[in-house]
């Protein structure tokens, strides 16, 4: 077999690099760990190799001919030295590195980072499309379903012998929803973005099609072209984004990926169950739909407005009545049967006869005719809601839909017309599609929710008593005296306000918020803006609070027995985690209470908070403190007959909750997955699963098949022993003061972070709307855990990740004889615990301390940085070496060689990235604060954040 050899800028290949494709083993120095393939392994990716050859060739064209061959030389000789680093640990390359970089003028630098930024975004494009072709070839040759698809789950549910009715109960009765949130982390172009799917798209009609000679070179022309015009644009924004800039951006995955594969999703279980099930009722509800925060979350936005909140849902109905209207329309030349040759069903003849198509041509052709009065409907519906102009011009004037529902019941009538017609095949087309598609997104799209900080609820409730001379002293009570105030208000029909009181700007602005709720729910329905979600919730006076302002705009009334949305609390850090179960077993002990529990299906949603838990406990607590609140959670609304959904607030770091969605949700504890859950979709996460159509479905199974698993196959597996809770108690409370020490007790140690990291360049750059922190100054508890995680990941150390494990590990086996043996056994038989190491295991296999190292160089004071580099370099050495123990692998990554392949084909081109970074900061933090230098700053934090892919 012929040697590999990794890709250049040039096109060539740099000869002996076969290691590098085929098995880099850990080196402790330059610490890229890579698993070792076997030979069958490489040549099923031999198809990558050669698309990531092959690109990397174009864009070598594409620099030379732009740039020159000056620039091109220089490009190549940076990329043939970082591989000689790597490949062979080469200090006499990583000192000709460091002198070439550094003696780059400003003009230079920014080719170079482009460059190699570029190179990473197209490896990421081969990467997925890699992963596309191999599922492509396992459905293929006839392979068993992949597991994390919903045929996978079902078979495990039949092997299993689980009922048919609890198996057809979950899809007619569960959730599961991904949430969009536009938190920053996201840091490329929708205008990059759009180009890159170009490129992906080509490269999959390449893999799909075989192509003459001649469609070969205009198929390669094509990519070249596209590479061309994603050379010239620009990759940074010039100005911040616009709290409709991120509606918008977020619209765009509707339209790459969830208006065209969820139906099919549903199209997929419908014939699955069918087979499975053939003698049993089918009735397939909408268990997977879609969220948003986007638009709706104001906790330290200033910009999400009443307006902004209008907008929103203005411009999600918008966007579903696009696409209902053009399916439809294009339905209209699949449905062409005539009455000459085929009958139809009473009701369709009415729905025909109803529609202002009159035309004589159209006579016979009832289905024309009913879908022509579909459209006109439609038309009207998106006039009346939106202020929006159909794309084609309706045949006549009709009604607007009342609701979804309205229109539903309408493709219900074609479709069983057709049904009972003999015209199956063409009912299990286009309109099955778009039946599905009606009745999951409705004229809204996606549920919006609403989010605010429990700090302002108190301010605005506060101003409100004192107004109505109800309470002059609200924030000065006690809780159980608040709780009494707000029960006696939520019992009485007498309003706090009136249209003739003023109030503060910031409480006039939260009770816009709310009677623009209000508005919407007349307007689109209450499926529309279903959930109100309280940030830095503690305690029960903070529900009842958004109870009580929910009530002055009528979305919530005590003695109707109406609750028109769900009271959300968000418990964030270590100790609100702690203490959620007594606050809802406390909040189910009211009256009042039960009784909107009741006109919600006794159904209540709390969610938990990842990210700030992390920052505030670190990884394994945050980790270990959520499972437990889940646990009693659990306990607690079994004993008050109350049913429980979950929503998780995940990052898309593993430092911000994050790490593969499949394994976390089935490692939740038991009983916690009861059919029903929400995740968010966060910042460059939503991009790398959703912007292409198969990689989006794929992901939209995972959550699926893993809620199914969790629900009907989970509860059948039990708590975990005492033996294996004890341990982890033990070690997270070692953790936990580990972290803290470092984090929140070293004195001087927010000076080394702001130092030695990006922090502050990441707050410029323009890549969301909401600040970097949530107060002014540099104190980590007022920095959000978005920035906080993805200053660390630039800087390579992705510290959030892991710190504190290795001393829990040795501080456990200190004291126990046996510790390693017994955590060596429970990593083995607690999907928890493993999921929890395997994290830390990729985390650690992205972490490169060298790299690290110099960006603590950065730190001026020269004693601060070597305290406090020093004890992170040796946390880092005992958690890898806890990881080894434990698992018995010998390499990092030994049971990922999906992401030891992605590591070893992209790594190597950040090291420049990374070098030049540093450089360019000490540059900018000295005095050289030209604009240049800056955007050069962020153009290496973009490339750096590509090659990572979850880096916040």
């Amino acid at each position: 077999m012929e040697r590999t050899a990794l890709p250049t800028l040039a096109g060539g290949v740099v000869p002996d690099l076969t290691d590098l494709l085929e098995g880099l083993h850990v080196n402790q120095q330059a610490q890229t760990p890579v698993a070792t393939h076997e030979r069958a392994a490489h040549d099923k990716d031999q198809p990558l190799f050669d698309d990531i050859r092959l690109l990397g060739r174009m864009l070598g064209d594409v620099v030379r001919e732009q740039e020159g061959s000056r620039m091109f030389e220089i490009i190549e000789n940076v990329r043939q030295l970082c591989v000689r680093f790597r490949r062979d640990d080469d200090l006499e390359a990583r000192a000709e590195l460091a002198k070439l970089l550094n003696g780059l003028s400003d003009d230079d630098t920014i080719i170079v980072v482009r460059a190699f930024s570029y190179f990473l975004h197209l490896a990421n494009i081969a990467e997925d499309q890699h992963h596309i072709r191999r599922a492509r070839a396992h459905a293929i040759a006839g392979d068993a379903p992949r597991p994390g698809t919903l045929a996978n789950a079902l078979g495990k549910a039949l092997d299993a012998k689980v009922p048919a009715e609890e198996i057809l109960g979950f899809f007619r009765d569960a959730l599961v929803v991904p949430v969009l949130t536009a938190h920053p982390t996201e840091v490329q172009r929708k205008s990059i973005l759009s180009q890159e799917m170009k490129i992906a798209r080509l490269i999959d009609e390449r893999d799909r099609t075989r192509l003459t000679p001649e469609e070969l070179a205009d198929h390669d022309e094509a990519v070249r072209r596209t590479i061309t015009s994603l050379w010239q644009t620009r990759m940074l924004r010039r100005t911040r984004l616009s709290v409709a800039d991120e509606v918008i951006n977020g619209l765009s995955f509707y339209d790459y990926t969830f208006l065209r594969e969820l139906p099919r999703v549903y199209n997929a279980v419908e014939d699955q169950l069918e087979a499975a099930f053939p003698e049993h009722k089918r009735v397939i509800g909408s268990f997977l739909r879609m969220g948003s925060w986007i638009g709706g979350d104001r906790d330290g936005n200033p910009f999400v407005t009443a307006d902004v909140l209008r907008s929103t849902l203005r411009v999600q109905s918008a966007r579903a009545l696009d696409y209902f209207l053009t399916q439809v329309h294009i339905l209209d030349t699949d449905l062409c049967s005539t009455m000459m040759l085929n009958n139809v069903s009473d009701e369709l003849r009415v729905l025909a006869a109803t529609a202002p198509d009159k035309s004589p041509h159209r006579e016979d052709e009832l289905y024309r005719r009913a879908l022509a009065g579909i459209y006109a409907r439609l038309a009207a519906t998106a006039r009346t809601l939106d202020q929006h102009e159909a794309l084609w011009k309706a045949v006549g004037d009709a009604d607007p839909y009342r609701n979804a529902a309205e229109f539903v019941r309408d493709l219900d009538v074609i479709h069983d017309s057709l049904i009972g017609h003999k015209s199956r095949l063409i009912a299990r087309g286009r309109l099955r599609r778009l039946r599905h598609a009606a009745r999951v997104f409705g004229f809204h799209l996606a549920a919006l929710d609403l989010r605010q900080n429990s700090d302002v609820h108190e301010r605005v409730i506060a101003e409100l008593l004192a107004n109505a001379h109800v309470c002059n002293n609200y924030l000065e009570l006690r809780e159980e005296q608040r709780i009494e105030i707000l029960i006696n208000e939520l019992g009485t029909p007498r309003p706090l306000t009136s249209s003739f009181m003023q109030f503060s700007e910031e409480t006039e602005g939260e009770l816009a918020i709310a009677r623009t709720a209000a508005q919407m729910h007349a307007l689109y329905g209450p499926e529309a803006l279903p959930n109100y979600i309280i940030s830095k919730a503690d305690g029960v006076s903070d529900m009842l609070e958004v109870a009580l302002i929910l009530k002055e705009v009528g979305l919530l009334n005590v003695h109707e027995r109406r609750a028109a949305m769900n009271i959300i609390p968000l418990f964030e850090t270590i100790g609100d985690l702690r203490n959620a179960p007594r606050v809802m077993d406390r909040i189910f002990t009211i009256p009042i209470w039960r009784v909107l529990l009741d006109a919600r299906s006794t159904t209540q949603e709390v969610m938990l908070g990842y990210s700030d838990s992390n920052k505030d406990g670190g990884f394994l607590t945050s980790g270990w403190e959520l499972y437990k609140a889940e646990t009693r959670l659990v306990q607690v609304f079994k004993r008050h007959g109350v049913r429980l959904r979950l929503f998780h607030g995940r990052g898309g770091s593993v430092g911000r909750g994050g790490g593969p969605s499949f394994q976390a949700i089935l490692a939740q504890p038991a009983g916690a997955v009861q059919g029903q859950i929400r995740v968010t979709e966060q910042g460059e996460v939503i991009a790398s699963k959703y912007s292409n159509p198969d990689v989006g479905r794929r992901n939209l199974e995972v959550l699926a098949a893993a809620t199914f698993e969790a629900t009907l196959l989970g509860k059948r597996e039990g708590d975990a022993p005492p033996e294996f809770t004890d341990a982890m108690e033990e070690l997270s409370g070692y953790a936990f003061k580990a972290y803290r020490n470092l984090v929140y007790e070293t004195e001087g140690f927010e000076k080394y972070f702001w130092e030695s990291t990006v922090i502050s360049e990441i707050a410029e750059l323009n890549i969301g709307s909401r600040p970097a922190s949530r107060k002014k100054g540099q104190k980590i508890e007022d920095l959000r855990a978005i920035p906080w995680v993805f200053s660390w990941s630039q800087c390579r150390l992705m510290l959030p990740g892991w710190y504190g494990f290795g001393t829990a590990v040795n501080e456990y086996r200190a004291k126990h004889a046996d510790g390693l043996a017994r955590l060596q056994a429970i990593v083995h038989e607690w999907p928890f615990f493993a999921t929890l190491i395997s994290n830390i295991d990729m985390v650690l296999s992205k972490t490169d301390i060298a790299i690290a190292s110099r960006y603590a160089e950065l730190v001026e004071d020269e004693a601060l940085r070597t305290a406090i580099f020093s004890r992170i370099r040796a946390e880092w050495q005992a958690t890898l070496e806890a990881v080894s123990q434990i698992t018995g692998a010998p390499e990092l990554l030994s049971t990922n060689p999906l992401l030891a392949r992605s590591i070893r084909n992209r790594f190597p081109y950040m090291e420049p990235l990374n070098h030049l970074q540093v450089e360019l900061l000490r540059r900018f933090r000295s005095g050289n604060r030209h604009e240049r230098t800056r955007r050069s700053i962020h153009l290496t934090i973009n490339g750096v954040a590509a090659a990572l892919r979850n880096s916040g």
